[in-house]
């Protein structure tokens, strides 16, 4: 009886050990299966809307007058979709070989490529494509990070799937090739066709479909800029799988593998990369933030139709690349003295070229260094003589004057007696510019020089421009050299200002146009004055001041320079430009020996 008693007692205990281990086990389970359900559910509520991947971030293009493409404007992606009938079935093809060539059959996730990847991984016989589908590689650059966590993987997944559902093959592929990185700050195959070798993606031969086709796998490290040997190797791969799947003989692969790839050279690369006018890029970019959302500008792909004319602009940069000294460098690393050059078209205000400085400050010059004038500010003492029915003949005496405690006095120091307003403009005489401006009233003139285009007059206030001193160009603030050449362009146009323009249309990436800009000019003096004082200002470049200015065509101007030698000036025209030009040091410092 006691052993039975015994062996009873054991087989209860085994039994409670028994249900003990399985009621662990389920909790276990639940445990496991909870934390598994509350993943999923915490990996699916942070999806993202797939439905957002029809429109990514596009790039902004500016053009030039004649259409041609200045640079490419973006944030952090520089990335100029297109749609996919615009694609070579060469370099679609090329994606499929190199990425996902079952793409067209499964939906959205592939076991037989993903055990396929794995095998070559295991025999280290490495294949074209990896693992992940076109849909996945879609669905972590557009909504995911490059982490390689388990949570990723999963959502990766569970977004292609989504992805699948909501778009046909055709509109995933145009999305996938317009999404990926391609290196050299390229997102997307048009900016790639257009980094690598200044062609559209449609222009694209095979040679470079397979290329590129075979730089989103390592974008860095396969970029030919940097790389030429391993981008010939991976290019030669992705045109040996074209060939394996029947998209090209084997004897096309072989001749696209030995043809030149045309890449872009260094110089024509810098170009691209936006170099060039980039202080009217500036410009732009203010003019465009001030008025649209910025997102607009750096999102949105507009095509941005501009005043400027890329041959005239490259002409200024050298200019005064090649005429401005190095007195020094200062504490910013630029050169000083700096410049500023900006011509127009006087008759529709178009800015056909500005130059801001020279350096990669972000202090455009042009329209916005406020400096003194000098003697080039006389030309408007003279439009108010002439308005007064004043004419070059006036005989004005050049002879000691003071006016309220002040003596103004001729750059030579010494005075010369009577002499035309033609004499006196034409050589830059101080004292009769002060006793024509006496006569006139200077109320007149700074009205006339505001109503040419003149915005920094101070009519009021304590410090103000209604004082003779401002005839000789000795002005409260100063003037702009934007604005200098919209002035003096008014005499171009027999009277006419024309406000400054520098964007003729902006297009949105559907092609609806958000603005459109004409000329509207307004008569701000007369034809009759326009003319005479032209006339003067000719004599001032053939025989006068301006000398050293004269191109050999009919022309007029005045040149500028301070008493204290800071600033330094030529503005001009012809029928058709009219220019300024600015020298001057930053900080104030004296052009001597200049």
């Amino acid at each position: 009886m006691r052993h039975s008693s015994t062996r009873a007692r054991k087989r209860k205990k085994r039994g409670a050990n028994k249900s003990t281990l399985i009621i662990a086990a389920i909790i276990a389970l639940v445990i496991l299966l909870g934390a598994g359900c509350g993943f999923i559910g915490a990996t699916i509520s942070n999806l993202p809307d797939v439905q957002q991947t029809g429109t990514p971030a596009a790039s902004s293009q500016v053009f030039d007058i004649k259409g041609r493409l200045i640079t490419t404007i973006h944030a952090e992606e520089n990335r100029l979709p297109v749609s996919l009938d615009q694609v070579p079935e060469n370099l679609q093809h090329a994606f499929l070989a190199a990425e996902d060539i079952r793409f067209y059959d499964h939906h959205g996730i592939d076991p037989r490529g993903i055990m396929r990847a794995v095998f070559a991984n295991i025999t280290h016989n490495g294949i074209a494509q990896g693992g992940s589908t076109i849909t996945q590689q879609l669905a972590r650059n557009a909504f995911l990070t490059q982490n390689r966590t388990l949570e990723r993987k999963f959502q990766e997944a569970i977004l292609a799937l989504q992805i699948e559902r909501e778009y046909t093959k055709p509109e995933i592929l145009e999305m996938y090739m317009n999404q990926i990185y391609f290196g050299e700050g390229a997102y997307g195959i048009q900016t790639a066709a257009n980094i690598y070798f200044g062609k559209t993606v449609s222009d694209l031969d095979l040679a470079q479909c397979a290329l590129l086709a075979g730089l989103p796998q390592s974008p860095n490290y396969y970029s030919p800029f940097s790389n030429l040997e391993a981008a010939k190797t991976r290019q030669a791969t992705v045109l040996n799988q074209m060939a394996k799947y029947g998209f090209i003989s084997q004897e096309d692969a072989d001749a696209a593998k030995a043809e030149d790839l045309g890449l872009r050279s260094p110089e024509s690369l810098k170009q691209v990369r936006g170099s060039r006018a980039s202080y009217f890029i500036s410009y732009i970019e203010q003019l465009i933030s001030d008025k649209y959302d910025a997102e607009a500008l750096y999102k949105e792909g507009l095509k941005i139709y501009t005043t400027l004319d890329l041959d005239m602009q490259e002409a200024a940069e050298r200019s005064l690349e090649a005429n401005l000294p190095d007195f020094y460098t200062d504490a910013n690393g630029l050169r000083q003295p700096q410049g500023a050059i900006v011509a127009i078209d006087p008759h529709n205000g178009h800015i056909l070229a500005m130059v801001g400085g020279r350096g990669t400050d972000h202090f455009n010059r042009a329209p916005q260094a406020v400096r003194q004038p000098g003697s080039a500010f006389k030309p408007f003492v003279y439009i108010g003589a002439v308005e007064k029915g004043m004419t070059p003949g006036t005989i004005v005496d050049d002879s000691p004057i003071t006016i309220a405690g002040w003596s103004p006095q001729n750059y030579s120091r010494t005075f010369s007696g009577k002499m035309t307003l033609r004499h006196a403009l034409m050589n830059s005489v101080n004292v009769p510019a002060v006793k024509v401006a006496q006569e006139v009233g200077m109320h007149n003139i700074l009205a006339n020089a505001e109503n040419m285009g003149i915005s920094t007059i101070v009519f009021k206030g304590d410090n103000n421009d209604e004082n003779l001193a401002a005839a000789l160009g000795g002005l409260t603030q100063g003037v702009i050299p934007l604005d200098m050449a919209s002035a003096y362009g008014v005499l171009a146009n027999g009277g006419v200002h024309v406000e400054p323009q520098a964007i003729i249309r902006i297009v949105d990436r559907n092609g609806n146009v958000l603005e459109e800009n004409t000329a509207k000019g307004t008569q701000v003096i007369s034809q009759k004055t326009a003319y005479i004082v032209t006339n003067m200002l000719e004599s001032a470049v053939l025989h006068g001041t301006g000398g050293n200015a004269y191109i050999g065509r009919p022309m007029a101007g005045k040149t500028g320079t301070t008493d204290d030698t800071k600033d330094a000036w030529f503005v001009g025209y012809t029928p058709d430009v009219a220019t300024a030009v600015w020298i001057g040091d930053d900080f104030d410092g004296t052009l001597q020996g200049l």
